[in-house]
């Protein structure tokens, strides 16, 4: 199996490996993969200035399948300080998925920097995280987990330490966003509340906004999952790198027994 979540074909067309399927079914994808996806192809608008993408909404329209996927970006509103982008994923003649981000041309704030988490224990003083043998092995195993507070196998809040063990595109290094945004979608999932074997808790979009771009190759995941008494719930996210918070998460739930 390629080391990677993609082997590209050329033209902005993808071809998902075995290592994108989810916990929800073997023949449709984790979305952290696609998210990823989704930013490389926002990072590569071409930008005059120095920019940060500052907020990354994914829609999700549908099951992204393991079948072949395309890509196209474009700038929707240009600006000299602040940018649209937008992004779509198509698979044959269905939209999967669609980004919109706000990009935002960089400035010195360093000496007002405040607000942020303080870091998290270091990913090498904590153990490994374990999922549920029945939650599938493609995408969960293309990552390594590391326990920092509650447990991913039993329900509630939990800090993990996040890393990929396989590209995002063959023959690619990820970027640092594209790494922090395959991680991003598995706020709902490391923080349920819910037996995956009776109930549904599918997000319909994750939206992060970013505060700088992570630095190394784990990414911290503080999260914990509300759910309310309408089938409706909400996954949040504080995402870290050694030195701290980087970023904040939230996703859209839908709550059903299966």
């Amino acid at each position: 199996m390629t080391d990677a979540f993609y082997r590209p074909l050329g033209d902005e067309r993808y071809h998902p490996t075995p290592h994108t399927s989810g916990p929800w079914s073997a023949d449709a994808q984790h979305f952290g993969p696609p998210s990823a996806l989704l930013v490389r192809a926002l990072e590569g608008v071409p930008a005059e200035r120095d920019t940060l993408l500052a907020r990354v909404t994914v829609e999700i329209l549908g099951p992204a399948p393991l079948t072949e996927l395309s890509v196209r970006s474009r700038l929707e509103r240009p600006g000299r300080s602040v940018e649209l982008l937008s992004a779509e994923l198509t698979a044959g003649d269905r939209m999967v998925a669609r980004a919109s981000a706000w990009r935002i041309t960089t400035s010195d704030t360093a000496e007002v920097t405040v607000g942020s988490a303080g870091p998290l224990p270091p990913a090498e003083d904590c153990p490994e995280a374990h999922w549920p043998d029945d939650w599938g092995n493609g995408y969960l195993r293309a990552m390594e987990w590391r326990a920092i507070g509650g447990a991913v196998a039993s329900t509630g809040p939990a800090q993990v330490w996040v890393r990929q063990r396989v590209a995002l595109v063959d023959g690619e290094k990820p970027s640092p966003l594209q790494r922090l945004f395959a991680v991003a979608d598995s706020g709902n999932g490391a923080s349920n509340e819910l037996d995956l074997r009776s109930w549904l808790f599918i997000n319909s979009e994750l939206t992060v906004h970013i505060q700088r771009e992570p630095i190394g190759e784990w990414i911290g995941l503080d999260a914990a999952t509300i759910i309310g008494p309408h089938g409706v719930g909400t996954a949040t996210s504080r995402l870290h790198d050694a030195s701290g918070q980087v970023a904040t998460g939230a996703q859209a739930l839908l709550v059903r027994r299966r």
